[in-house]
C-alpha cells in the first residue's frame, strides 16, 4: 500500500488541508448531494418498470386476432359497466389492479366523472333522397286540466299548420303531447330523447306554462333545470343538439296585472333556462297572454310564428344567424345588454393614429363611444361651399360619351362601411336599417317621439331613404360622413319597384333576427311584421330621387304613411313633390354663416335654396302637414339665435315646429370640425329655448303653443292654434283617413292637414309629463328599471 506521504510532490500538510476542505464540502452540499441521488434513483427504477410494461404489451400484440375481437366485446361491456358507476360514484371505486386491466385489454377509465357534452352539431341538408325527420315536442303542466285541452288541441292545429310547410327533404312528425308531471326529465331535459333504432330525429321543443302562486310542478321543474345547469358533470348546454325551443305563458292578469307584479313569472323563467341549457336556441320570443282575455289571440300569434322559423328550419336546416346577443338567456336588468347589439372595441381609440371607418360603431349608440370622443383633431370652421360640379373645371373638347356609375357599388369601401354600420344596401343608392327605437318597442321599453307626438308604432315603423346622397355634409351626421355627396344626380337610377320591394324584405329580415333577443314581446313582434309607417330620413337626401313621387304612391298603396325628411336645398324637387303625410324640413341654422358652419353645404347658392324651400313651404301649408326640424347644437346655433329662428317659423308658417337636441354620434369627422360632447345641450337648455321661441313668436304675433314633448329623446313639439280645438292639442294623425283622402282626390289633390287630424295628444305625452308611454318600461343602458318622474 502507498501511504500519502509516499507520493511524491505531495507532503502530509497539504492533503491534511485537502481533507479538510473535502469534509467542509461534504458539510456545506450533503442535502443536495442526497437529494440529488434519490432522484436519480427513482427515475432509474421508473425506467426500468416502463421497459418492463412495454415489453409486456409486445407480447399482447402477438396474440390471434380472433382473440382480440372477443375482447373487443369484452372491453366495451367493461367500458359501459364502468361508465355507470363513475356517474353514480364520483370518488370511483378501487377495484382491480392496473396489471390485471392490460391482460384483459381494457383501457383503464380516469377516476373523475364523466361528462356529459351537449355540443350543437352543423346540421346540413341531406342528400340521395334521405328525408329528414323533425319531432314537435309540446310539454305543458296544469292543475285542473285546462292547459291540457288547450295544449291538445293547440297539438292539433299546430300539425295542420305544419303540412303546408313541408318540403321534399323534411317531415314533420305529429306532434307529441307530454305532461310535465310525468315525463322523466332526465330522458328529455339532459339531452335530446334517446330514438330506437337507427331512425334519427330532430326535435324542436314548445312549452306551455301556466304560472301559479302555489307550490305546483313547476318548481320541480324549475329546479331540475337550474340543477342541471350548475351540475359540473353535464355540459353546460346539453340541449344545445335541439333545433330550438319557445316558451308561451298563460297568466292572470286580475292576480297579476304587471309583469312586475309576477304576470307569467314562471314562464319567464322557465325561459331563460331553457335558453342556458340549449345553448341561446330561442327559436321564436317568449309568449304570454290570459286566457280569459286575450289569450287566445296571443296564442294563434305564436303558433304562426313557429310555422314560419320551421319553415325557416326546413329551408335552411337551422335557425340561421341573429343579432349580438340573440337568444341570450338573461333579461338586460340581469345582465349588461347593448340595445343595438353591437360590440364597441374600448382599445380602438387609444393609439394615437386613427383606425379605418369601417371600424366605427353604431352611430345612434352614444354612450359606449362618448370615452373616444376626445380631442381628435383641431377645431375649424368647416370648408367653404363650393359647387365641385362646375367650379374650376377646364373645357373638354369632344370627349366620349361617359359611363353612367353605380353610386354605392357592391363591394366598395362606401358600400363596406355602410353595411358594417348595419345598414343594408338596395339596389345601387337606397339603404334600409332597423332604428334602435325599433328594438326598443319590440322588448317594452319605450317608442320614439313619433308615438308620443303622432301616434305611430315605432315596432311598426321601417327607417330607409331612397338616396344614399346628400347635398350637405353636416357636423352632426350619425352616418360617419360615409355616404357619397353631390349636387346632382350623376349615377345609374334604380326603379321604384325594385327600391319598394327590396327595402321590405330586408327590414322584414332585420325584424326577424330579433325574434331571440331577451325581452322581445310575441304581440309585437307580430304586428311587426306588417309595416305601417315609413320614415323617409335614414341617411341623404330621399327628395333628391328622380322617381320620389312613384315610390312614395307605392308606400300609399300599401296604406303605408310617410315622414319625408329634406334639407331645404332642392326646390325644384320640392316643388313638384305629391302628398306625403307630413313633410319635414331641417333647420339647421337661423342665418347664412351659422348654417355654413353647420351643413356644410355643396351649393354656393345654399342660402337662396334655403329661403326658396321655405317660400314653397309657406304656400303649402293648407296642403301638407309641415314641420320646421329643428337641432339646436350648443356654441353653434343655441345662443342668441331665438330671434333669428323665430323670423324663419314666419316666414315658412309650418304646421309644427321640432325642437331636438343633437345627438353625439363621436366621429372624427365631427371633431374636426369642432363637435365633441361638450356641444350636446342638456334637456334644461332645450326647455328654456323652447320657452323663448314661443314667446318670440307670441310678440310677432304668431300663433304656436307647447303642444307635447319626449324627454328621453330631448324633443319638444311646438304647434299651430290650427290643431288646438276646444282646449285640447291635436297633434296625432288619422292615418285612415289620410288614406280615403288621397284614394278620392289622388296624389296631387285639393286636402287640407286638418281633414285628416287624428284624436286629441295623450295626457302623458302633453307639455310638461315627460311624454314616455306608460305601456312601457324604462331603463338605462345597463337595463336597469329607471323610474319616469
Amino acid at each position: 500500500m502507498v501511504f500519502p506521504n509516499d507520493w511524491e510532490g505531495f507532503s502530509p500538510a497539504i492533503m491534511g488541508r485537502v481533507m479538510d476542505c473535502a469534509v467542509d464540502l461534504w458539510h456545506e452540499h450533503r442535502i443536495p448531494i442526497l437529494l440529488s441521488t434519490a432522484f436519480i434513483l427513482t427515475f432509474l427504477r421508473f425506467y426500468l418498470r416502463l421497459n418492463d410494461a412495454q415489453s409486456e404489451q409486445q407480447k399482447l400484440v402477438a396474440l390471434p386476432r380472433a382473440l382480440n375481437k372477443d375482447e373487443k366485446k369484452t372491453t366495451t361491456t367493461t367500458t359501459e359497466k364502468l361508465d355507470k358507476v363513475v356517474v353514480k360514484k364520483v370518488s370511483g371505486s378501487e377495484g382491480s389492479s392496473g396489471d390485471d386491466e392490460k391482460k384483459e385489454g381494457v383501457k383503464k377509465k380516469s377516476a373523475g366523472p364523466r361528462r356529459i357534452k351537449g355540443d350543437a352539431s352543423k346540421r346540413v341538408k341531406k342528400e340521395g333522397g334521405e328525408v329528414r325527420k323533425i319531432q314537435v315536442l309540446v310539454f305543458f303542466s296544469c292543475l285542473t286540466g285546462s292547459t291540457e285541452k288547450i295544449a291538445k288541441q293547440f297539438a292539433g292545429a299546430f300539425e295542420e299548420a305544419l303540412t303546408k310547410a313541408k318540403g321534399e327533404q323534411t317531415t314533420f312528425l305529429p306532434p307529441q303531447v307530454l305532461d310535465l308531471s310525468e315525463v322523466d326529465y332526465d330522458e328529455y331535459f339532459i339531452g335530446p330523447p334517446k330514438t330506437e333504432g337507427e331512425e334519427k330525429l330532430d326535435y324542436f321543443y314548445l312549452i306551455l306554462l301556466p304560472s301559479f302562486n302555489i307550490d305546483s310542478i313547476n318548481d320541480t321543474f324549475l329546479e331540475h333545470l337550474q340543477e342541471t345547469h350548475h351540475d359540473f358533470r353535464i355540459d353546460t348546454s346539453p340541449l344545445a343538439p335541439i333545433l330550438g325551443y319557445s316558451v308561451f305563458g298563460f297568466g292572470d292578469r286580475e292576480g297579476w296585472p304587471t309583469e312586475k307584479e309576477g304576470y307569467c313569472f314562471q314562464a319567464k323563467e322557465v325561459d331563460k333556462w331553457m335558453a342556458k341549457l340549449s345553448g341561446r336556441k330561442r327559436a321564436y320570443p317568449l309568449g304570454m297572454g290570459d286566457w280569459k282575455r286575450d289569450g287566445k289571440e296571443r296564442l294563434a300569434e305564436w303558433k304562426s310564428g313557429l310555422v314560419d322559423v320551421l319553415g325557416q328550419i326546413e329551408q335552411n336546416g337551422g335557425l340561421g344567424e341573429g343579432v349580438p346577443g340573440s337568444g341570450d338567456p338573461i333579461e338586460s336588468d340581469d345582465e349588461e345588454f347593448d340595445d343595438d347589439g353591437e360590440v364597441y372595441d374600448e382599445g380602438a381609440e387609444q393609439n394615437g393614429k386613427s383606425k379605418s371607418s369601417g371600424d366605427l360603431g353604431d352611430l345612434e349608440d352614444l354612450g359606449q363611444i362618448m370615452a373616444a370622443s376626445g380631442n381628435t383633431g383641431k377645431k375649424s370652421s368647416g370648408p367653404i361651399a363650393v359647387d365641385f360640379t362646375t367650379e374650376g373645371k377646364p373645357k373638354r373638347k369632344a370627349a366620349a360619351p361617359a359611363v353612367i356609375k353605380e353610386m354605392v357599388p357592391k363591394g366598395s369601401p362606401t358600400y363596406n362601411s355602410l353595411t358594417k354600420q348595419g345598414y343594408a344596401i338596395v339596389g345601387s343608392h337606397s339603404g334600409v336599417k332597423i332604428c334602435r327605437w325599433t328594438k326598443s318597442a319590440l322588448r317594452g321599453r319605450g317608442s320614439c317621439y313619433k308615438y308620443s307626438f303622432y301616434g305611430i308604432n315605432s315596432h311598426q315603423c321601417m327607417e330607409t331613404t331612397p338616396s344614399l346622397s346628400c347635398s350637405n355634409k353636416c357636423v352632426f351626421c350619425w352616418r360617419h360622413g360615409t355616404n357619397p355627396v353631390g349636387t346632382n344626380w350623376r349615377w345609374v337610377v334604380d326603379p321604384p319597384d325594385l327600391i319598394f320591394n327590396g327595402v321590405k324584405e330586408n327590414h322584414y329580415k332585420k325584424i326577424k333576427m330579433m325574434r331571440g333577443v331577451p325581452g322581445v314581446r310575441a304581440e309585437r313582434f307580430a304586428e311587426a311584421m306588417r309595416i305601417r309607417h315609413c320614415a323617409l330620413s335614414l341617411v341623404g337626401e330621399p327628395i333628391f330621387y328622380p322617381h320620389i313621387n312613384k315610390f312614395l304612391g307605392m308606400l300609399h298603396k300599401e296604406r303605408i304613411s310617410s315622414f319625408l325628411v329634406c334639407n331645404a336645398q332642392h326646390p325644384d324637387q320640392l316643388a313638384a313633390l305629391q302628398h306625403v303625410t307630413q313633410l319635414y324640413v331641417s333647420i339647421d341654422a337661423s342665418n347664412k354663416e351659422s348654417l355654413r358652419r353647420i351643413d356644410r353645404p355643396l351649393h354656393r347658392d345654399f342660402w337662396e335654396r334655403f329661403n326658396r324651400c321655405l317660400d314653397i313651404l309657406r304656400e303649402r301649408r293648407f296642403q301638407q302637414r309641415t314641420v320646421f326640424r329643428l337641432t339646436l347644437v350648443k356654441d353653434f346655433n343655441l345662443e342668441d339665435e331665438v330671434e333669428g329662428y323665430a323670423d324663419l317659423v314666419q316666414k315658412g308658417l309650418p304646421c309644427f315646429v321640432e325642437i331636438k337636441g343633437v345627438t353625439y354620434c363621436g366621429t372624427s369627422t365631427s371633431s374636426s370640425a369642432g363637435l365633441t360632447m361638450q356641444n350636446v345641450p342638456f334637456y334644461n337648455e332645450v326647455c328654456d329655448f323652447v320657452v323663448a321661441l314661443e314667446k318670440a313668436l307670441k310678440k310677432r304675433g304668431l300663433d304656436y303653443g307647447i303642444a307635447a314633448e319626449h324627454a328621453h329623446s330631448c324633443c319638444i313639439l311646438l304647434a299651430s292654434d290650427r290643431f288646438h280645438k276646444e282646449g285640447k292639442w291635436h297633434t296625432r294623425i288619422d292615418y285612415e283617413r289620410f288614406f280615403e283622402l288621397l284614394e278620392e282626390r289622388g296624389p296631387d289633390g285639393e286636402f287640407t292637414p286638418e281633414e285628416y287630424m287624428g284624436p286629441e295628444t295623450p295626457e302623458w305625452a302633453t307639455w310638461g309629463r315627460g311624454g314616455f308611454d306608460p305601456r312601457d318600461q324604462r331603463v338605462d343602458r345597463k337595463g336597469r328599471p329607471v323610474e319616469v318622474s
